[in-house]
C-alpha cells in the first residue's frame, strides 16, 4: 500500500492515511487501500482501531477533485460503491473504531469520520460537506450517516449549504464526541482505546453489534437481538473471568475466549 499505513501499538492498530501532498485526499487507490487495510485488521483482531490522517493540516481534506472531474457517470458510481464498501468495513467491523481528526475533515474525510464509532477532534479540526458547491453530492455515505447521527434537519442544513463548521460546533451538534487541544487528537484516541481494551473484547464486540442493530430494526427486534447477544456471552470464558474477578476483587484478565 502506498498511501495507508498500519502501526500496531499493543492491542490497538493505528491506520493512517498518508498522502500529505494532497492533504490526504481520497482517490480510488486510497479508498481501495483503506478497504484492504481494514480487511487485514479484521483478520488480525486488534481490540480497537484508530483512524487518522498524516500531518496536522488535514485528517482527509475530501475526495481528489481533479480525479473526480474526469469521471463519467458509470465511473462515478463505481467510485461511490468502492467508497461505500470501505466505509461499511469501518461501520460494521466488529472492532471498535475511533477517528482522531486533525485539520480538515471535508467531504469524503467527514464521511470516513462518520463511519467510525467514535470521533475525537483537535481544536483545529474543520468539518463540512462542500459537494453541492461542486454540483455533486456526498457519495460515500454522508447523506445516510449524518442524518442518523445529528438528526435530519441539521444534516440537511450542512449538506445543502456546504458550510464548514469548527470542532466546537461539531461537538455541540453531536458530530464529534470530544474536542482536545491541537495536535492531541491521536493521543486522546490512544487513551480512549486503552479504556476500551481493558474490557472484555468479546463483550465490546457484541455490544457494538447490538448498538449497530438498533439503527436498522424496530425496538422489539433490537431487544430480541440484544437478549441473544447477552446470552451468547454467558458461554464465554471472558464472562466467567470477569464475574469471578469482580467477586474476588481483582482486575480481570480477558483472553477474548
Amino acid at each position: 500500500m502506498n498511501y495507508v499505513t498500519i502501526q500496531h501499538e499493543d492491542d490497538v492498530a493505528v491506520l493512517t492515511i498518508d498522502r500529505q501532498e494532497k492533504l490526504n485526499a481520497l482517490d480510488r487507490q486510497v479508498v481501495e487501500e483503506i478497504g484492504q487495510a481494514l480487511l487485514e485488521l479484521e483478520s488480525e483482531g486488534p481490540r480497537a482501531i484508530i483512524v487518522t490522517g498524516a500531518g496536522e493540516r488535514a485528517f482527509i481534506a475530501g475526495a481528489d477533485i481533479r480525479a473526480m472531474s474526469m469521471m463519467e457517470p458509470l465511473e462515478a458510481k463505481r467510485f461511490s460503491e468502492i467508497g461505500h464498501a470501505a466505509m461499511a468495513l469501518l461501520d460494521r467491523s466488529p472492532i471498535p473504531t475511533i477517528a482522531a481528526v486533525n485539520g480538515y475533515a471535508l467531504g469524503g474525510g467527514c464521511e470516513v469520520a462518520l463511519a467510525c464509532d467514535i470521533r475525537i477532534a483537535a481544536e483545529n479540526a474543520t468539518f463540512g460537506f462542500p459537494e453541492v458547491g461542486l454540483g455533486i453530492l456526498p457519495g460515500m455515505g454522508g447523506t445516510q450517516r449524518l442524518p442518523r447521527l445529528i438528526g435530519p434537519a441539521l444534516a440537511k442544513e450542512l449538506i445543502f449549504t456546504g458550510r464548514r463548521i469548527s470542532a466546537g460546533e461539531a461537538r455541540e451538534i453531536g458530530l464529534v464526541n470530544r474536542v482536545v487541544g491541537e495536535g492531541e487528537a491521536l493521543n486522546a484516541a490512544r487513551e480512549l482505546t486503552a479504556e476500551i481494551s481493558a474490557n472484555g473484547p468479546l463483550a465490546v464486540r457484541h455490544s457494538k453489534a447490538a448498538a449497530n442493530r438498533s439503527l436498522d430494526v424496530d425496538l422489539i427486534s433490537g431487544l430480541e437481538y440484544e437478549a441473544d447477544q447477552f446470552a451468547l456471552l454467558f458461554a464465554t470464558e471472558d464472562a466467567r473471568e470477569g464475574m469471578n474477578a469482580f467477586g474476588e476483587k481483582r482486575k480481570p484478565e480477558f483472553e477474548g475466549r
